[in-house]
């Protein structure tokens, strides 16, 4: 009799959240009476609420907390206290202990089961708090933390060793020894194996109250993906430290340094910053492949009239060409593309970077170092007496530097450099900002280009869906006459989603590619640089003479099924 009364409640509760309808409601209790279903399953069956709104109701129902563990990462240790086959017996992962309270906080398909609770007590030996959770989302993590390398492998030898919280070491060379230990080594290294198998980009290992949390930034999205237990924490960091040649009895002031890690026949270059914080050292990592080569201007996602402006204006043998976009948008990675294309015995390339990020065989690359110096603007000078070709500056940053590229453009360099400017026609208004005048740079600038980086959907879990009419007609609004969607058989317009899958570490994602606008300085845009004008004229008469907006961009490659509408409004909605 409670279990109706529970699956009575719960379709109620449903009902006051407005998920459902009275209609559903009467559906349900008859279908649930005629058939002796569960009033859930029958909810479930239909569609008529998700896992995650039925969920979170029985959570205000029995008043037991609901927990959403996507983007969660788990201590190892906590995975000692229950066991796999129990875990999946009664789909069950603890995600926190309080060790004040001697609690185990654990994520339940059922948390009104009390036979499993006691048993999760007996196993564990704590007292369990349990919460809601969702079954797949439950299932997806045991399939992650129990068998999927990372967690293991960091349990298993956290299990092997004997790491006591770290304690000041007064003689360096005594700490150099804790920290060469073997389980030390073991946890750094299999962090930078999963990060090199996970093709993250970054590695966050911070320092929190309670545990140090480490998060990967995959395909430009931080992933959390391992908690680790407090006391390793200085023991992790100082392994790092000494593999990147920074002094590891330096804790108050942030340090750089750099070292390379070989994994199979993958070599990648990590940049390491250290940053003293509240609970201790944060530690990121770069990763920079060795292997793998530049990819092409196509492979980049540059197509069409936007890719033959382009390949047009570098070609020219002077002038200006400007990248621009915010930090992270792939800026770094088209110029290296550029710049391998015309690398040739035949020309003198020279860069000034900030820092390097990879190297080119046959390019000159200097690195700033304004300690001692050298900067964009000293180095800019020095690199005209060397007898270049084409010039690569890592970044307009002021009114000298944006003086000294014009002129090196007017003398006859080809030069290229980034802005930080949101699109295209904004880089124009920018430099004359830099005092540039109107003049030159309607003389000595070739094209702009604007750019963002977008998820590409998971080839292994893609679907199709339809859109909503007020999507539908923004799509349409957005790309004019240049609308010719892919259609089913209704003759309705059809996207494309990625569901979630082991491949794509449930995000529905799997790599990245760029949507650009490509903005050349033709005669009208010239004449409209002379009048000062701003960036919205510049850019309207860009479209008319034919310019595909990056926006524009985005939609066409939403509808061909790279990548979401989300993705391309996430980094290029005004």
């Amino acid at each position: 009799m409670k279990q109706d009364q529970t699956n009575s409640d719960l379709a109620q509760a449903l009902l006051e959240q407005k998920i459902i309808s009275e209609d559903q409601l009467g559906f349900i209790r008859l279908e649930s009476a005629n058939k002796g279903k569960r009033i859930e399953d029958v909810i479930k069956e239909h569609n008529f609420a998700t896992e995650e709104q039925i969920a979170k109701a029985n959570s205000q129902l029995f008043n037991i907390p609901y927990v959403s563990l996507t983007g969660k990462g788990i201590s190892p240790d906590l995975l000692n206290y229950i066991p796999e086959p129990v875990a999946r017996r009664y789909t069950v992962i603890p995600f926190d202990l309080d060790s004040k309270t001697n609690t185990l906080h654990v994520a339940m398909k059922d948390p009104l089961d009390l036979s499993a609770i006691e048993f999760l007590e007996r196993k564990s030996g704590f007292s369990i708090r349990p919460y809601f959770g969702l079954e797949s989302e439950i299932q997806l993590k045991i399939e992650e933390e129990y068998s999927q390398g990372l967690t293991t492998e960091v349990t298993q030898v956290l299990k092997e060793s004997t790491i006591a919280a770290a304690e000041p070491v007064a003689d360096s060379k005594k700490l150099a020894e804790i920290i060469s230990d073997a389980p030390v080594a073991k946890i750094v290294a299999t962090l930078l194996e999963y990060a090199i198998k996970a093709r993250a980009s970054d590695v966050h290992i911070e320092p929190q109250e309670d545990r140090t949390r480490v998060r990967y930034r995959i395909d430009g999205i931080l992933h959390e993906k391992l908690a680790l237990p407090k006391r390793v924490h200085d023991a992790v960091v100082s392994r790092i430290k000494i593999l990147s040649d920074m002094k590891i009895d330096e804790k108050r002031l942030p340090q750089d340094g750099r070292f390379n890690f070989k994994f199979g026949d993958e070599e990648v270059d990590l940049r390491v910053s250290s940053l003293p914080t509240v609970f201790g050292e944060k530690v990121v990592m770069r990763l920079l492949k060795k292997s793998g080569g530049v990819p092409t201007l196509p492979d980049l996602g540059l197509r069409g009239l936007a890719l033959k402006n382009l390949e047009a204006n570098i070609l020219r043998p002077h002038g200006i060409i400007l990248i621009t976009g915010p930090t992270g948008s792939g800026k770094t990675t088209t110029l290296y593309s550029i710049l391998s294309k015309l690398n040739t015995t035949k020309v003198n390339i020279v860069t000034l970077e900030d820092p390097v990020e990879y190297q080119i065989a046959g390019v000159n690359q200097v690195q700033i170092n304004p300690m001692a110096g050298l900067t964009f603007a000293s180095g800019l000078r020095s690199f005209l007496r060397q007898d270049p070709n084409i010039i690569m500056v890592g970044e307009i940053r002021d009114a000298e530097t944006t003086d000294l590229a014009i002129q090196a453009a007017l003398t006859g360099h080809l030069v290229f450099s980034t802005l930080h400017t949101n699109n295209a026609s904004g880089a124009l208004p920018r430099l004359l900002d830099m005092g540039a005048e109107p003049y030159l740079i309607s003389s000595s600038l070739n094209c702009v280009v604007a750019q963002r980086v977008v998820r590409r959907i998971c080839n292994t879990c893609k679907e199709t869906y339809e859109p909503t009419e007020p999507l539908e007609k923004d799509i349409k609004a957005v790309l004019g006459n240049l609308y010719s969607p892919a259609k089913n058989r209704d003759g309705k317009l059809t996207l494309y989603k990625g569901k979630g899958c082991t491949d794509c570490g449930n995000t529905g994602y799997q790599g990245r590619i760029g949507i650009f606008e490509v903005l050349p300085v033709e005669e009208k845009v010239g004449k409209l640089v002379l009048e000062r004008s701003d960036s919205d004229s510049i850019e309207k008469a860009a479209v008319e003479s034919g310019m595909i907006t990056m926006k524009q961009d985005g939609y066409l490659k939403t509808v061909e099924g790279i990548t979401t509408i989300e993705e391309v409004l996430r980094v290029a909605q005004d």
